[in-house]
């Protein structure tokens, strides 16, 4: 495939997780054996859960945006990177317990594509911003 295929792909696929677009599109976005590497432990890694993913994310009531995105790509690699403004509902977060809020951090998701189907995400999260920005944890310093 084409690499403005390629990023028509991951825009659609982007798109539902922004809470955007037919959840249905996953399996005509991604391969049947997707291995989606950025979900939590004892999750299915593959395209059901990434739908329980977006299912759970909520983003009608816990909405996340692009404040800025670049998607570049080169044969069946594509990258997104920007910075991200999330509303997190409050809770638990790798062992933190978070309080809700609105918070920017840096973001990136890897993507390599196979017959123009996602078969392969990464997520890169800054979340130690996340974590400060909502009062989690206080930065030290000198």
């Amino acid at each position: 495939m084409d690499l403005e295929h390629n990023k028509a792909v991951i825009r659609e696929l982007d798109d539902l997780g922004n809470g955007e677009g037919d959840i249905g599109r996953l399996d005509a976005l991604c391969a049947p054996d997707m291995l989606n590497h950025a979900l939590a432990p004892g999750q299915p890694s593959g395209i059901e859960g990434t739908r329980q993913f977006l299912q759970r994310a909520q983003r009608q009531s816990h909405p996340a945006k692009w404040i800025e995105s670049h998607i570049v790509a080169e044969n069946d690699l594509v990258v997104q990177f920007g910075s991200r403004e999330h509303h997190w509902p409050g809770g638990s977060f790798r062992g933190f317990d978070v309080p809700s809020g609105i918070y920017t951090r840096d973001t990136a998701f890897a993507y390599r594509l196979t017959d123009g189907l996602v078969s392969e995400r990464w997520a890169i999260r800054d979340d130690l911003a996340m974590l400060v920005q909502l009062g989690a944890i206080e930065p030290h310093h000198r």
